[in-house]
């Protein structure tokens, strides 16, 4: 197989609308022939099926929900960046498409990066004609704030509820097309598997999740835009329903899997508490604009917030990063609380926290200021651990959040696979080896309003489009295949619960690949997976009936596809002998315990290719830095 990225010819800044003149059109009366699959009611999901029903195209939309409107974009707190440069402080296109690239650790694509950059602005405008209601100045103007892995104020934000509110202009403008008749919306539907008819993906296969029907749809383009899969981990920051399946069933019928191992761990949330904990909350990166992280000096200091006095606290990346101070990147935010914590500096019951403190900024701006910035992340927070953050410092820890791997697609966000199209965190595009805080949003509404609807026309005007048939072998064999998945699982009958394989799975995937990985940890992790997976096939316990509501089996079936992806996971951090963002090998890293990368050997997109249970095929699609200069990233 070769890998072609179709990435435009000519200068950066002039790529995206070269290629738009040069890709190929629909005309309006041939767009209503033409029907389209969406898989996924996020922001991608929901503002890409709004844009095409918009277009004339009849969309098809399937929400694992019963609402778009509870899709995981809501969890986004902090923001949303875009180029505007409103404050005057030296922000530009070019500015954040640096900060991007080197967030990402010079791991993704310059020309995909450079158009996420030039997109930002146009997504700000397009949301406000939506009602979306961003903060503003006291004179009317949209405010900005900081977030980490930037010098400027570039990040527009709803108080600490972006992602809700960028969703529900987004469904809005979903509903309206769905009023219209433009769009036809199927709610509680899984998908379970892609049908491909002569090497194209032409339908899928969904579980209606109510009744446990099997169902088929065709269409002559099929868009992904399911989330990302780091519940992989079981503790997360993601949604309970957030799963790899569609992603995976694709991967296994010829959809290329890139960079899998690129995990982000999000420096503020709150600690574990428990082993009976079902998931992670995140409390916004934005709180790192006037919280202040800090751990006692002396290892094994025990005592209370207040009994510390001010020259025995230990503010470490002010003084480890002066430049950026709190502000740095989630990975080296995360790998300094981590490294504070096994020096014995942790606070908390476990020691497996440190201090995010409001104390400096509510004496300097007031309550009243802090709490029209932060109120209800103020109030999350006092809710789930039972401490006021306005009178004691917030605990934080590391946990897992976002995945910057995912299937691998061209710079028309097409995947290996014909008629293919991944949006949003299901593909590996934009964000390299790290993802910089508020760029989730701005890369599935760019992927969804402003790219898909240009690129998908190519597609569909290059290639001959059959009448859609679901009686078609194809969609007949790829249910039939379904359904005897999930016979097989109910048939185990054994004694572990599915929730008892997915916590021991998340504590390999932790303990092995989590933020720091080492060749014999990952070894032994490829040696007590298959293990699991084994036992998972001859001992798992799903009671209740297929055909009908049944949340076990939803489980089962998704951790089926989470213990297949880990072990691809385990080889692709094994086979990358560097480190490199939120890649932290343990054997590459400087004195001063930063990522340490290998340029020369391992400038390259990881892509692999799924060939029997055996074998993987590793492609490497070569990284070229034009217009950037590749350099040791330092923050300080």
């Amino acid at each position: 197989m070769q890998l072609n990225a179709h990435i435009p010819s000519g200068p950066l800044s002039e790529k995206w609308d070269k290629h738009r003149f040069e890709l190929k059109l629909v005309n309006p009366a041939n767009k209503r022939k033409y029907e389209i699959i969406v898989v996924g009611t996020g922001l991608a999901g929901s503002s890409a099926a709004a844009s095409l029903a918009e277009l004339g195209y009849h969309v098809k939309i399937f929400c694992i929900q019963d609402s778009p409107r509870r899709a995981h974009s809501i969890a986004a707190q902090g923001g949303i960046n875009a180029a505007k440069n409103y404050p005057n402080d030296g922000d530009s296109i070019k500015r954040l498409f640096y900060d991007t690239i080197k967030g990402g650790d010079f791991r993704a694509r310059e020309a995909n990066v450079y158009r996420l950059s030039q997109i930002s602005n146009n997504i700000i405008d397009h949301c406000v004609a939506l009602g979306v209601p961003f903060a503003r100045e006291y004179g009317g103007l949209l405010a900005n704030r900081s977030f980490g892995g930037a010098q400027v104020s570039r990040t527009f934000y709803a108080r600490g509820q972006t992602g809700q509110q960028l969703l529900l202009g987004a469904y809005s403008a979903l509903s309206r097309q769905i009023a219209l008749g433009n769009v036809e919306m199927f709610t509680r539907r899984e998908m379970m598997d892609l049908v491909l008819i002569n090497d194209h993906a032409r339908g899928i296969i969904v579980r209606n999740l109510v009744t446990g029907e099997l169902e088929r749809h065709g269409a002559h383009s099929v868009v992904l835009a399911t989330g990302g899969y780091g519940n992989v981990f079981f503790l997360s920051t993601n949604a309970m329903n957030s799963n790899v399946s569609a992603s995976w069933r694709s991967y296994l019928k010829g959809a290329c899997f890139a960079n899998p191992s690129f995990t982000q761990i999000h420096p503020t949330c709150i600690p574990v508490h428990g082993t009976y904990q079902s998931k992670l909350t995140l409390m916004s990166e934005s709180l790192r604009n006037d919280g202040r992280v800090w751990v006692p000096k002396e290892p094994g200091d025990k005592r209370a917030f207040q009994d510390i006095p001010e020259s025995e606290r230990h503010y470490y990346l002010e003084a480890k990063y002066p430049s950026f101070g709190n502000l740095v990147p989630r990975d080296v935010a995360s790998r300094n609380a981590k490294e504070q914590c096994d020096a014995g500096r942790g606070v908390g019951e476990t020691g497996y926290a440190v201090y995010l403190d409001f104390r400096d900024a509510i004496a300097r701006d007031g309550k009243n200021t802090i709490e029209k910035k932060y109120g209800n992340l103020f109030q999350m927070y006092e809710r789930i651990t039972g401490e006021n953050p306005y009178e004691s410092p917030m605990k934080i820890y590391p946990a897992v959040h976002y995945t910057m791997g995912g299937l691998w697609v061209d710079y028309n966000l097409m995947s290996t696979i014909p008629g293919l199209f991944v949006l949003g965190e299901a593909n590996f595009s934009d964000h390299g080896a790290n993802r910089l805080g508020a760029s989730a949003l701005m890369q599935g509404l760019a992927d969804g309003f402003f790219v898909i609807p240009y690129t998908i026309g190519n597609y569909l005007n290059g290639h001959s489009q059959p009448n859609i048939d679901t009686s078609h072998s194809a969609f007949k064999d790829a249910e039939h295949e379904t359904g005897e998945r999930i016979n097989r699982l109910i048939a185990i009958d054994g004694k572990r619960t599915v929730d008892d394989f997915h916590k021991a799975l998340g504590n390999i995937m932790w303990e092995y690949c989590g933020m720091a990985r080492n060749e014999a940890g990952l070894e032994t992790a490829l040696d007590k997976l298959p293990e699991l997976r084994e036992e998972f096939w001859e001992n798992l316990k799903v009671p209740g009936d297929p055909a009908s509501f049944n949340q076990s089996l939803e489980r089962a079936i998704r951790v089926a596809d989470f213990m297949e992806l880990g072990e691809l996971m385990l080889h692709d951090a094994l086979d990358r002998e560097e480190s490199c963002g939120c890649h932290l090998r343990e054997e590459y890293q400087t004195d001063e315990n930063e990522a340490l990368r290998n340029d020369d050997e391992y400038c390259y997109v990881s892509v692999w290719e799924h060939q029997d249970d055996e074998n993987l095929q590793l492609h490497k699609e070569p990284l070229v830095f034009e217009n950037v200069q590749l350099s040791q990233r330092s923050y300080k």
